[in-house]
């Protein structure tokens, strides 16, 4: 039998599994996948009351999150190899395992060290489940439930980045920073109870470990990873270190692709990448998402310190766009039983375009009608396009490969999201300079009238007059700033339109797929 031949009978082949056990099995590895999602996002609100209790500076203390990103993009690329050597189904209960008593351990911590350490291995146990739980909800169901398997999958996987600050302030607020870490136990011990007794093994390729390839890919994504946290702190590319760091990863990535091609056991297939269906997919969400998760990271800023919102208030703003994605991501399921994949992925990029036009009418006068109707626009969008998306990336792989595609789409992903949410918090800080800058000089040469602009200049006005002049200056810059960064966006993800034609996205039987298949 040819290799051809082998990923035919592999992609027609399932792994069957009862009702009731399927749905628990279902349900543990939900559960396991928002865990994962959410680590990422959660203790970012809970970072100032660790530090005072692990005795951390604002420079260390960014280590929490930054630890784990690192260990995240480390691991990733040796999900197939892991997989291939000790079984899917034993690597998948390992990993559930480690991650709830790493987010134990990390509650308990009493050292910026230690918890540093922990998140480390919380992010090397979580970089497995993400792609081995979206090859897993594609290969337990038979073609005609795919589309609905992997609609679930992109609920818990794009929703948890934006519930994620929400819960983790709610749980900060009502008991303590460490709940952040200790509501991971109780889930995840259910998880793994319920992927012991319903998970059956599955078909992997065993493969010979490629040392070379695993360290030029680590060395790429560690550095660039460094790189895109102290960026800012460090000014950017006036610092040396930002330079050779950046040189690094690059260096380290053009070897990788040389060595990809001529190595006989690589660490990543170089043919998935002749698929244009998986790389038009891979692409498209290296930008999509992770401009989306830039947008909402940024958001709750303005709100608070432009708009003068609560912190409450601020995170009840952002939740119509994590439900607008929900919605989105189901009838995006849906729609696929009638419309083609490419219309509905351009359609949804569309809409995302349009909403990030929104934002750029956004003004300090606006109300919340405009910030809510933006969000709603833009998860639904979201949702629709990455449906299929997800599915495509999926789909376009045969069974035999198909933990090793899933883990370079959520590698892309993944790092497209630390590039995003880095370029764009840049360009706001560089924009917000440059605009103080611009219109105080402005003010000093006549915007204000003559005599206050002398007094202006002078340093002649009364110090709370000056004080509240400037504080209008500051707010009226970092105003601008934001809707730069929003124009920039809106072009960015203009740009991805072409990108659509490259997919072909695998037709789900009829009368099958999408929500319809939820009473099956």
């Amino acid at each position: 039998m040819t290799e051809s031949e082998t990923n035919q009978h592999h992609d027609r082949a399932t792994v069957p599994i009862a009702p009731i056990p399927k749905m628990i099995v279902t349900l543990a590895i939900m559960a396991s996948t928002i865990l994962v999602v959410l680590d990422q996002t959660i203790a970012t609100v809970a970072l100032p009351h660790m530090q005072a209790a692990l005795g951390a500076t604002p420079d260390t203390i960014t280590w929490v999150l930054t630890s784990y990103i690192m260990a995240t993009a480390v691991g990733t690329p040796l999900t197939a190899w892991l997989t291939g050597r000790f079984g899917r189904r034993q690597v998948f209960l390992v990993c559930v395992f480690g991650f709830t008593v790493s987010s134990m351990l990390c509650g308990v911590a009493t050292s910026l060290p230690m918890m540093v350490a922990c998140r480390l291995a919380q992010g090397l146990f979580g970089a497995f489940l993400m792609p081995m739980s979206q090859a897993f909800l594609y290969d337990m169901n038979p073609p005609s439930l795919q589309v609905r398997a992997i609609t679930m999958w992109g609920v818990g996987a794009m929703v948890g980045p934006i519930v994620g600050p929400l819960l983790g302030g709610y749980l900060t607020d009502t008991f303590d920073w460490r709940w952040v870490f200790f509501v991971n136990v109780p889930v995840g011990i259910a998880a793994l109870a319920g992927i012991y007794f319903g998970l059956p093994e599955f078909p992997s390729v065993r493969r010979t470990f490629d040392h070379v390839g695993f360290i030029m890919i680590a060395v790429a994504l560690c550095s660039l990873q460094l790189a895109l946290d102290r960026g800012t702190q460090q000014d950017w590319f006036d610092a040396p270190e930002i330079i050779i760091e950046f040189g690094i990863s690059i260096s380290a990535f053009w070897m990788l692709i040389f060595h990809l091609r001529r190595s006989p056991h690589p660490i990543i297939s170089p043919g998935l990448f002749a698929n244009r269906s998986f790389s038009g997919a891979m692409i498209l969400a290296f930008v999509l998402m992770p401009t989306i998760i830039a947008s909402n990271a940024l958001l709750p800023q303005l709100f608070v310190q432009l708009l003068g919102y609560p912190v409450s208030t601020a995170g009840e703003m952002m939740l119509p766009r994590g439900i607008a994605m929900t919605l989105g991501i189901f009838l995006g399921g849906q729609f696929t039983r009638w419309m083609e994949g490419r219309l509905q992925v351009a359609i949804g990029v569309c809409i995302v375009i349009w909403s990030l036009y929104l934002q750029t009418r956004f003004s300090m006068e606006m109300d919340q009608h405009l910030i809510i109707w933006a969000g709603v626009l833009q998860g639904f969008g979201t949702g629709m396009a990455m449906t299929v998306l997800n599915f495509t990336a999926m789909s376009s792989a045969p069974l035999t490969h198909r933990t090793e595609a899933a883990a370079l789409y959520a590698l892309s992903r993944n790092t497209g999201a630390s590039i995003m949410l880095a370029i764009f918090s840049a360009m706001l800080a560089r924009d917000l300079q440059i605009n103080h800058a611009e219109l105080g000089a402005r003010l000093s040469s006549g915007g204000l009238p003559l005599h206050l602009s002398r007094l202006w200049a002078g340093g002649g006005l009364d110090a709370p007059i000056a004080a509240l002049a400037e504080a209008e200056v500051n707010r009226q810059a970092m105003m601008i700033a934001y809707i730069n960064d929003f124009w920039v966006m809106m072009w960015t993800v203009v740009a991805l339109l072409p990108l659509v034609l490259l997919l072909r996205p695998k037709r789900a039987p009829k009368g099958g797929e999408g929500l319809a298949a939820m009473a099956d």
